[in-house]
């Protein structure tokens, strides 16, 4: 599993980890039911710390797209890949709005419009 961050990056490493994640999910690997990596071995194959691994494992579950169980590790919940596209699509949202100044009111009311 290729997962990939930029330590110059002003996204925190977090982020960067479940974002890649999330675009891994959303090309369908692994698929529901399978694991990822342990936290200690994907922060080992990334050096950094186990404790940022696990915060983006617990992103990731808070958005429903991974199951964190003792003994057990993160598992793929069904369904994943598209909510995992559509979160990544919102982050990338917010961090272009962000970028341009545009702020959280006026970001809403032009996904308003645009949804309905």
């Amino acid at each position: 599993m290729l997962v990939r961050i930029d330590p110059s990056s002003a996204v925190p490493l977090f982020e960067q980890v479940a974002a890649s994640l999330r675009r891994t999910l959303a090309d369908g690997r692994p698929a529901p039911g399978e694991q990822l990596p342990p936290a200690r071995e994907l922060a080992s194959a990334l050096e950094i710390n186990v404790h940022t691994v696990l915060r983006a494992y617990a992103l990731l579950r808070d958005e429903g797209l991974i199951d964190l169980r003792r003994r057990r590790g993160a598992v793929v919940l069904g369904g994943a890949p598209s909510r995992a596209r559509l979160a990544e699509l919102v982050a990338e949202l917010v961090r272009e709005a962000k970028r341009t100044g545009v702020g959280l009111d006026e970001l809403t009311g032009v996904l308003k419009e645009k949804y309905t």
